[in-house]
């Protein structure tokens, strides 16, 4: 799996952080996401499935899932 994130639609909500915290962060100063880890492991994964299906904004893109 590969993971992309679009900073430009982040609203900041977090939570993908709380989803999967080894994979996403966020910046101090708005809270738009960071991208930790773009090619997960798969212990990951449904962490991630997660994160990205609750994201608000469909700022998280996976590929290859």
């Amino acid at each position: 799996m590969r993971i992309t994130v679009d900073q430009d639609k982040c609203c900041g909500s977090g939570g993908c952080v709380v989803a999967a915290p080894d994979v996403f962060d966020q910046r101090d100063e708005d809270g738009v996401v960071v991208l930790l880890t773009p090619e997960p492991p798969e212990d990951q994964f449904r962490a991630v499935q997660g994160a990205a299906t609750a994201c608000p904004s469909a700022a998280i893109t996976l590929d290859g899932e």
